[in-house]
Parts: C-alpha cells; structure tokens; sequence
C-alpha cells in the first residue's frame, strides 16, 4: 500500500480575502448602467462588522433584471459600452466601507417583487455570503414575495432597502450582530 493512502490529516480552513481583489477587478465594474442612461441609479451602502465597524475590504456583485424584467443573457456582461445593461455588477469596499453600483431598478416576473442578488466576499468569511436586495417600493409585492414572507419583520427589514429622496437605493450589510442580513444558503 502506498504511504499516500494512509489517513490523511485535515489541513486549516482558509478565509476569503483580503488579497481577492487580485484579478477580479475591470474598468467601471460598478457601472451596470451607464450613470448617463436614462433610468440609471445609485445602489449604495456600507458593509458592516459584527461590532459594526465599516469593513474597507469587501467585494460585493449584484446581478438583476431589467426595469422591463429581462435578465441579461448576452456575452459580455464585464464589457462597458456606455449604453447596455449588464446586469452584473462588482464593487470594492473604500476605506470608510461603503459600497456603490451604478445600475437601474430592476423589474420582476408579474407578482413577485423586484430584488438584487448579492454576493458578499470579506476577509475572515470562510465563503462567499448571499443575500438580497429588494425595492421598497411595492408593500403589497414585497407583503406576497415568499422569501420575505417566511421572515419575521425585523429579519425582513435587512433586505428592503431606503430609498433617498434622489430616488437612489441605500442598503447597508450587516455581517453579523444586531440587525444581522439574511443570508441565503446555496
């Protein structure tokens, strides 16, 4: 028998970061929507720690609809042409921890409210987090989504996010500790 199959001895867990950013980066990876298209907005936040400290090293990705509803499905979604709608979206975390998108409000499936998928990487995070970011536009869709619907009020309260009187989208990301995120399991 080879010394090889023997028992093997588990080695450390690893974290995600601080060193991700290394070739995940691209030219206006924030901008999903040119901010000088028509229906462009901001989707900004802060990510925070357990003892809610800003955290300046994250990396947070979006991807959504449409205002219409369609999903983006054509090549390219890193390409920045001034006037398509990717869809996907990359953003780094600044020093004081906040996040911002340049993007559109997404639109849904009839009945169903409109969100964000997120992606969460951080250092100290043994894998990436998900969670999303809905509209908060809509109570009755937001009332009828079935994830929301299975939240207690404070649970779902972390994923709606503010809308400012700009018409941006404010949303913070608690990592864990009071007023936590949902995150989703996959």
């Amino acid at each position: 028998m080879p010394a090889h199959a023997g028992p093997h001895t588990p080695t450390a867990g690893q974290t995600v970061g601080p060193f991700f950013a290394f070739g995940t980066a691209y030219p206006r990876m924030h901008e999903v929507a040119s901010p000088h298209s028509p229906g462009a907005i901001v989707l900004g936040g802060t990510v925070l720690d357990g003892a809610g400290a800003p955290i300046p090293d994250a990396m947070i990705e979006i991807w959504s609809a449409d205002g219409d509803g369609t999903i983006p499905r054509a090549r390219g979604s890193l390409h920045r042409d001034d006037h398509t709608f990717t869809g996907f979206g990359r953003a780094f975390t600044n020093d004081d921890g906040r996040y911002e998108f340049w993007t559109r409000d997404p639109g849904a499936e009839p009945g169903k409210a409109p969100f964000f998928a997120v992606v969460v990487y951080a250092r100290g995070l043994p894998d990436k987090l998900h969670t999303r970011i809905y509209l908060p536009d809509d109570a009755g869709l937001l009332a009828a989504d079935p994830l929301l619907a299975s939240l207690d009020a404070g649970d779902r309260a972390t994923l709606i996010a503010t809308r400012t009187p700009d018409g941006y989208l404010r949303h913070d990301i608690r990592l864990q500790g009071e007023k936590e995120t949902v995150f989703l399991e996959f």
